[in-house]
């Protein structure tokens, strides 16, 4: 299984995977770990990534970024018509009143949803990752920031489905940051002892989140979050680019916002100043050419130039930490450290101001671009049976209040009641209960509209159905449970009836039904009327007995923003399409290369180390075919089928091949039979060894040898044959014999010689000495005399040394 986890940002994207060494964020093609949220589209195919960023100035009308904050709002949203004016791309409004993307692609205006666009940016992250691990990617974690509402975060579920992922929980951003840093920590107190309060800052491209959290060992709380989602790093590049599109237009005359490649140009260049500053204190150029109306364009900033030009965002900093410190009713003095993340925290002005807030200096210990990542790669570890992961529980919080509001029967009132408050643990479920003889319909919202950065209030409708009231005309009692899941998402998950089922007299059922779902509380089941049996009693004055049964009802849920399940198809099976049609792009694309390749390859060793290998006529033909591939390449054969190209290699190969095989034959020849003389003279010494008698190979049979011998004087005569063969060949001409040719003769020589050769002598035992029955008699002089200790004869009784000693020692013993 995989394990993959998924930041995927407003300007750019990081992937994290669990390997058996741990979480590890990983590269894309171009060895980048940061994958640009930017999706161009062609004439033929869609481009994704840094490729497409690339192209976001060339292509800019059909170059699509910034479109995560898009995710589940109307197309009248304020807040999407302030946006609209400052992008290069067509937006739209969709049937469903949603936000539409207007491009050309395959030569056609095409419009896609928000749903769509995220889902082709998670269509690269995916086989980014599947070709990083090898294996097929279905289970991910994916980060949302902790501001989105239930419409945003089921766009992105969407999103998720339309490209085949499995999402296993949508993870907010600062949860996933927390999760990183408390995993790993060894010293956090234990469960029983005050936990450790930690303050987490995030500042990204176009959001400020903060959070706090209360850990303690293998577990996590967020106590509270708060943020300004319209605060970020992009909104302190567009003060750069407002400085100086005033600047260049005194300057020069030159209006940059008249012309949007001017603008995008002056806009990474701004970023790019923007990051310089961080670490520079001094005067820095922006310089900028043939900007507008071939015009080149410079200007300069310096770091206290920039936080003046940027103080109203800089005041904007403080907002959201005042409100974090007064919803958690924390001090300064509570929290033990203040974590920073996120490339806008990198600005020295940014840094100070938290820093000054908490009057403690803060804390860079996690990667400020991929702890976002990381932590949902953790996540999606301990939700894989794959992967066994240090006992961690991580508690979130919902970010807004959210209420019920309903009818009561035969009533015009309707009731409210706050399900969930601001920061109430989550995930989280509760048991409501409602008396009713009908049908009725309960009725979701958000309970401070104006804490909320999304226009509409309302979360959904649900109408519990198939409610009846009971056989006596009572009121049926019905159990609804709301809960907020593992995604943030609020749900009606189950709603039952009690009904009340009179039994026969002999029936020995339980008369008492379990009112409890799997994560119910028994003090949240309601009472159930029961009767006990009394022996005492005649049988004709039981009372009958009462069986209460649980009833499933069916629940319907009108959604504000919910893609229908047949748009959901389509849009599945479009993207399909366009994948296939990137394949075969891709495809087509390796064909044509392959056949430019293949010119520039042959062409430049044509005249070089290939010139001998081919004659005169042959390389003028063969240089004149090279060229005119050249020129249809880039005339006619600019824009073929694949099938065109892999005929025109094929053309190519079909001269070129040969001499590329003579020019390699001609290096690796000598080197092969070099090694085939050098095991025909290691044969034959040993063949010639055995004949003079060598010790050595005195035990290798007669006719065996003869087998050595015989191989040995045929491949030798065989090898003389060919080398004279070939050495009456020019170097154009096809070689007489292949180095494969040569490598098998070795191998075959090898096959009859070695098992000869290497044979093992037999094993000589020598002679067993054995000693008398009871041992030399060591009490008679006569037993010791002539003889060893075993009883053999002694080798010295006439003087003569054994021929293994070096003869008598004489030694003087004081």
């Amino acid at each position: 299984m995989s394990v993959v986890g998924l930041d995927v940002g407003s300007q750019s994207c990081y992937i994290a995977v669990a390997r058996a060494g741990g979480i590890e964020t990983i590269a894309n093609e171009f060895s980048d770990r940061c994958t640009p949220s930017v999706i161009s589209f062609g004439p033929k195919n869609r481009t994704i990534g840094v490729a497409a960023k690339n192209q976001q100035i060339t292509h800019a009308n059909n170059t699509v970024s910034s479109f995560k904050r898009f995710h589940g709002r109307a197309f009248s949203d304020p807040f999407i018509q302030k946006e609209k004016a400052g992008l290069s791309y067509d937006l739209v409004p969709m049937k469903n009143g949603g936000v539409g993307i207007k491009v050309m692609y395959m030569d056609e205006e095409h419009l896609f949803s928000v749903e769509q666009i995220t889902a082709m940016l998670l269509t690269k992250l995916k086989e980014t990752a599947e070709n990083n691990l090898k294996k097929p990617v279905t289970d991910c974690v994916i980060s949302v920031p902790s501001f989105f509402t239930d419409a945003e975060r089921r766009s992105v579920l969407d999103a998720a489905q339309i490209v085949g992922l499995n999402c296993l929980r949508l993870m907010n951003d600062m949860t996933a940051v927390a999760l990183n840093y408390g995993i790993y920590k060894q010293d956090l107190p234990n469960a029983d002892e005050k936990p450790r309060v930690v303050v987490f800052v995030d500042m990204g491209h176009s959001s400020f989140q903060v959070s706090a959290c209360a850990f303690n060992k293998g577990k996590l709380k967020v106590l509270g979050t708060a943020f300004d989602p319209f605060l970020g790093g992009k909104n302190f590049d567009e003060k750069l680019v407002e400085h100086f599109c005033a600047e260049f237009k005194t300057k020069y005359k030159l209006d940059a916002k008249s012309k949007i490649r001017a603008l995008l140009r002056l806009h990474q260049e701004c970023e790019k100043l923007k990051k310089l500053m961080s670490s520079n204190s001094t005067d820095l150029p922006l310089n900028i050419e043939c900007f507008m109306n071939d015009k080149d364009v410079s200007g300069k900033m310096n770091r206290s130039q920039f936080e003046e030009l940027c103080a109203e965002l800089l005041q904007k900093i403080e907002v959201p930490l005042h409100s974090l410190m007064e919803q958690t009713q924390l001090k300064a003095e509570d929290v033990s450290a203040i974590e920073i993340v996120g490339g806008a925290t990198r600005i020295p002005a940014v840094k100070e101001r938290i820093a000054r807030f908490f009057g403690k200096d803060v804390s860079t210990t996690l990667n400020a671009d991929e702890a976002v990542a990381r932590g949902c790669a953790l996540q999606c570890a301990i939700l894989s049976p794959a992967f066994k992961v240090r006992e961690f529980s991580v508690t979130d919080a919902v970010p807004f209040p959210i209420s019920l509001v309903w009818n009561h029967d035969s009533e015009e009132t309707e009731g409210v009641h706050e399900v969930f408050s601001r920061n109430h643990a989550a995930p989280f479920s509760k048991v409501l209960t409602f008396l009713r003889r009908g049908p009725f319909e309960l009725e979701a919202f958000y309970s401070d509209p104006q804490g909320v950065p999304y226009p509409e209030a309302k979360i959904g409708r649900f109408v519990v159905q198939n409610v009846s009231a009971q056989k006596d005309g009572e009121k049926s009692r019905v159990k609804v449970k709301v809960r907020v899941n593992t995604h943030g998402i609020f749900t009606i998950s189950t709603a039952s009836m009690v009904e009340k089922v009179p039994t026969e007299e002999d029936d020995g059922s339980s008369v008492e039904a379990d009112m409890e779902g799997p994560n119910q509380k028994a003090a949240e089941s309601a009472d159930v009327d029961a009767n006990e049996k009394k022996v005492d009693q005649p049988p004709e004055a039981k009372k009958p007995k009462i069986k209460v049964v649980n009833v499933e009802l069916p629940v319907e849920a009108n959604l504000v923003w919910q893609l229908g399940r047949d748009l959901l198809n389509m849009y599945i099976e479009t993207e399909g399409k366009m994948i296939m049609q990137d394949k075969l792009e891709k495809e087509r694309n390796d064909a044509k290369n392959a056949v430019e390749e293949c010119v520039y390859e042959f062409r430049d060793k044509l005249c070089g180390p290939y010139e001998k290998f081919i004659c005169e006529q042959e390389h003028e033909k063969f240089l004149r075919l090279l060229t005119e591939t050249e020129d249809w390449l880039y005339e006619e054969g600019e824009d073929q089928a694949k099938q065109a190209y892999i005929d025109k290699l094929e053309e190519l190969m079909k001269m070129g091949t040969p001499v590329k095989v003579r020019f390699q034959e001609a290096e690796e020849r000598p080197k092969v039979l070099e090694e085939l003389g050098q095991r025909l003279q290691h044969y034959a010494k040993i063949a010639a060894d055995f004949r003079s008698k060598d010790e050595k190979y005195n035990h290798i049979d007669e006719s065996e040898m003869k087998k050595v011998e015989k191989s040995v004087n045929e491949v030798m005569e065989w090898m003389n044959n060919v080398m004279n063969a070939q050495a009456k060949r020019s170097l154009d001409q096809d070689p007489v014999v292949r180095t494969q040719e040569i490598r098998a003769k070795v191998k075959e020589l090898n096959n009859v010689c070695e098992p000869v050769v290497t044979q093992p002598k037999p094993k000589i035992e020598s002679p067993k000495l054995e000693r008398t029955p009871n041992g030399p008699n060591l009490d008679k002089k006569e037993d010791l005399e002539g003889k060893d200790n075993f009883g053999a004869e002694a080798p010295h009784q006439n003087g003569e040394c054994h021929p293994n000693e070096k003869g008598p020692v004489n030694m003087d013993l004081d």
